[in-house]
């Protein structure tokens, strides 16, 4: 099972209005792992960052000038995600910026769900904590997740606070250990070959992994009481 953990700082909250990326970070998980295998990478907007995006990135145009514009890495972003599913926290939010990128490059990349599947981790948070706070230093705060290092919001430090989040929401468990070394990625497990543009993958779970799932369940209606997944 390969996921990849993503985040997206912005120049402002609206690509409508015609706001731009300017740092993806993804983390890739197998087997609901660490792989050791990241994708860190700042842009160059072309536009003035708005000021409450500067404020809580500290993200300034002088910083982003000599980056990278988006068309410049697109392939090398796509490549990594491909095959995946994506874990992101307001995945709407997200995806509509990282498509509002790609359809300015014509169509011949088409969205980001032809390339990767997607999880939405804030509506799972809000069916498990309904009617409370689910921001993610909301769910840090819930879940156990040390987050006292985030001064800023950074894409690829939100990715790595968002995996620990998304396990603990699935799994009870309480981190993935990035500040340890990571193991290295097995490639034959990890390597995905996508023919072209339009290729798909499709992952399906193994007997083995099958079973584990609907024993994490069972524990888990065991100790709450209620399990969403055991209905």
């Amino acid at each position: 099972m390969r996921q990849v953990v993503l985040d997206t700082e912005t120049t402002g909250l609206s690509w409508e209005k015609g706001n731009r990326v300017v740092e993806i970070g993804c983390i890739e998980l197998l087997n609901r792992r660490p792989s050791g295998r990241s994708y860190q990478q700042y842009l160059n907007p072309g536009r003035e960052m708005e000021p409450g995006a500067a404020e809580v990135t500290g993200l300034t145009l002088d910083f982003l000038a000599d980056k990278p514009r988006f068309e410049e890495v697109v392939q090398e972003f796509l490549d990594f995600i491909a095959g995946a599913e994506l874990v992101i926290h307001n995945a709407e939010f997200d995806l509509g910026f990282l498509n509002y990128e790609l359809g300015l490059l014509g169509t011949a990349y088409g969205r980001i769900d032809r390339h990767a599947g997607v999880l939405d981790t804030l509506k799972m948070a809000r069916e498990l904590y309904p009617g409370q706070r689910n921001s993610l230093d909301a769910l840090c705060k819930r879940l156990g997740v040390d987050n006292k290092h985030r001064q800023l919001h950074g894409a690829l430090l939100d990715a790595e606070l968002l995996a620990d989040v998304y396990l603990a929401m699935t799994s009870g468990q309480t981190g993935f250990g990035f500040d340890e070394a990571a193991p290295e990625s097995d490639a034959a497990a990890s390597e995905l070959i996508v023919t072209g543009p339009s290729s798909s993958v499709v992952l399906h779970a193994t007997a083995q992994e099958t079973d584990a799932h609907q024993a994490r369940i069972l524990k888990i209606a065991e100790k709450s009481g209620k399990s969403l997944w055991a209905d």
